[in-house]
């Protein structure tokens, strides 16, 4: 399976990474890759950037030599209302194509058991501007697999298949894994994303690919493999 574009990806401007715009632009050159999705932390995060990052995000030009950059965020769970750390004006402003929402903790809300973090993301992807739900599997934030993809679905948001998340969250594995199985059970999509915070992770998909195989994933049920996929999924909403 070919993945053209990766569409999780932090720069310097999130505080704990280490590669800017440009080094991403020429590793993506470097392995043929034919995109990828600026998304660095949203403000709530410690050392994330402001909010004048995203909402001036519309500077960057949407092919940059060669490559297709994608304008997005990675969103934080600020509270038990499922709000995020971006303004619908602010999204808007920055032309924001893809904006991700996530539980990080010392954003604002902690995990409070299975139960309510559900309900509390469900309440997140019901924001109209939010398109992927990163890394879902994570340990530290239980969900109901089956109430989360099947919520999903019904209001258009994407299952993000996480290639970071087996060595940077512990545990992560097995629930990503019954995540993805749910997903083709429903006749849902997924998106793959590196979670890059160094360039040359950038494109790296292979953790990932092997999960969505054992799990019974095609191509027909990644979105990255094409970029008509993509802008129905992600840019149309």
């Amino acid at each position: 399976m070919k993945l053209i574009a990766d569409l999780h990806v932090h720069t310097v401007s999130s505080g704990h990474a280490y590669s800017t715009i440009e080094e991403y632009t020429a590793q993506a050159k470097k392995i043929g890759l034919k995109g990828f999705a600026v998304t660095d932390h949203g403000p709530a995060m410690p050392g994330a950037p402001h909010f004048y990052h995203f909402s001036n995000m519309r500077m960057l030009p949407r092919v940059h030599k060669g490559i297709r950059l994608l304008r997005g965020v990675e969103a934080n769970v600020i509270n038990d209302q499922g709000q995020i750390d971006l303004k619908d004006e602010e999204i808007r402003w920055g032309e924001l194509e893809i904006v991700m929402v996530a539980m990080h903790p010392r954003v604002g809300y902690e995990s409070q058991g299975e139960e309510k973090n559900t309900e509390v993301l469900i309440k997140a992807m019901k924001n109209p501007f939010v398109n992927i739900v990163a890394h879902p599997g994570n340990a530290k934030y239980p969900i109901n697999i089956k109430a989360i993809v099947a919520a999903a679905k019904e209001h258009g948001v994407l299952i993000e298949i996480n290639n970071s998340s087996d060595f940077s969250r512990p545990g992560s594995h097995d629930r990503c894994l019954e995540i993805a199985r749910e997903v083709k059970r429903i006749g849902w999509k997924v998106v793959i994303g590196t979670d890059s915070h160094f360039s040359p992770m950038l494109g790296d998909f292979r953790g990932a690919l092997k999960l969505i195989k054992d799990a019974g994933l095609t191509e027909a049920d990644v979105v990255n493999t094409s970029w008509p996929k993509i802008e129905k999924y992600l840019l149309e909403r």
